[in-house]
């Protein structure tokens, strides 16, 4: 069901600035302009040269993955920016430009760390939970969009990219990283770069539980759909983040981290947002909008 919204230029917009795509918008302004190539290696790379085998091959795996994923959602945003654009939600579509601004900038920032920390050291691939959700499972449901904007159509492409991939899977893999790393004192400029990735991401989680919210309160019948897509992808969530430790005795890190520790702290994390985007199904639009305030939404997304 492919439609658009004509504009009327002879009537501009006038932007609401206590919205939260706005207020989301002001904070992309202010927080989301920090510049990949201004980060010092110079300790990053001595730290690599000092690394064991075992710690090297571990932190290329945490590398690689973010690099694909990263690469992945910022070929894959496009359609959602261009559904949202063509319902006329131009304060979204506004905050939406600087999301894809800002997953193109992190897999810049990765692919100089690679290139000017390891010299450019050949990436493991990726297994293959990985390789489904990326190159199956989110296409999919964003490609749809091209098509199709209703509201389960946009509820299964939110949840598959705001709430699995970034929601548990990069918040997950992003705490372990970080941790890995500063708990040890390794790796001092990639450590700076991750906790100005996550603050990004922790806007781009925000909107999607505004989106499904907002959803859910204009068509309450899109929380089963929202439901059902959450239990198709939970098998490749529990595989991935489980098989980032399957190689390590006892599920322990090269870097001392657990695996029970991040499955726990990705189940954590998932349960807060299904529950702020459950309370939906009690409330109307105008409710959802009140009661939406960025740095609420953004307490859902645990710091680095």
């Amino acid at each position: 069901m492919s439609s658009s919204v004509a504009h009327n230029y002879s009537e501009p917009t006038i932007l609401r600035p206590d919205s939260f795509p706005m207020r989301l918008f002001e904070k992309a302004k202010r927080l989301g302009v920090w510049n990949p190539s201004d980060f010092d290696f110079a300790q990053d790379r001595a730290d690599w040269e000092a690394m064991d085998a075992e710690r090297r091959d571990g932190l290329l795996q945490l590398t690689a993955a973010f690099l694909g994923g990263e690469e992945a959602v910022t070929l894959d945003l496009l359609p959602l920016v261009l559904a949202i654009a063509r319902q006329g939600r131009l304060e979204e579509e506004m905050f939406l430009t600087t999301f894809l601004f800002e997953e193109a900038k992190h897999m810049d920032f990765f692919s100089r760390w690679i290139r000017e920390v390891t010299g450019g050291a050949a990436l493991p691939p990726a297994r293959e939970p990985s390789v489904q959700l990326f190159d199956v499972e989110l296409p999919n449901a964003m490609n749809a969009l091209l098509e199709d904007q209703s509201p389960a159509a946009m509820a299964r492409a939110s949840v598959t990219y705001n709430m699995i991939i970034e929601g548990v899977l990069a918040e997950t893999g992003y705490a372990n990283y970080h941790r890995s790393l500063a708990v040890n004192d390794l790796m001092p400029g990639l450590c700076e770069g991750l906790v100005n990735i996550k603050r990004d991401e922790s806007r781009h989680i925000a909107y999607g539980v505004y989106l499904l919210s907002r959803l859910v309160a204009e068509d309450p019948s899109v929380w089963e759909v929202i439901e059902q897509r959450m239990v198709e992808l939970q098998p490749y969530t529990e595989a991935i983040v489980r098989g980032a430790y399957e190689d390590y005795p006892d599920g322990i890190t090269p870097f001392g981290l657990k695996v029970d520790e991040f499955t726990e702290f990705a189940a954590s994390q998932f349960g807060k947002r299904y529950d702020r985007i459950s309370k939906a199904r009690d409330r109307t639009l105008a409710e959802v909008e009140a009661s939406s305030d960025p740095g609420d939404v953004e307490d859902l997304v645990t710091e680095i």
